[in-house]
């Protein structure tokens, strides 16, 4: 099935320690129930060894969104803040973004 008015954010997370991979996830779970999120994938990398994939990142973020104002809201929510402040800049050596939208 086709997505479609679907905004797509996609974070991968190094960390530092690969011991605080529980920490950072059960962070990445309080994420849960924030409202604007329609649908929220928390990984792990998968055991694919295709020259394609990237398997170098310990844990990934998967969220859909109605809008890009959703998102946004996302963005501000205090509640994704702390875990920004809490979680992400002190667990993680890197994270990476990637954002988009459906094609017309």
């Amino acid at each position: 099935m086709l997505l479609k008015n679907t905004f797509v954010h996609h974070v991968h997370f190094w960390l530092h320690d690969k011991a605080d991979k529980a920490k950072l996830i059960e962070g990445l779970k309080t994420l849960i129930p924030l409202p604007n999120i329609r649908e929220i994938h928390i990984g792990v990398p998968a055991e694919t060894f295709r020259s394609v994939v990237d398997r170098s990142y310990d844990v990934s973020l998967l969220i859909l969104f109605d809008t890009p104002e959703a998102q946004e809201a996302y963005q501000i929510d205090p509640d994704h803040v702390l875990f920004a402040d809490n979680y992400a800049k002190v667990l993680c050596s890197k994270v990476v973004v990637s954002d988009s939208v459906n094609v017309s």
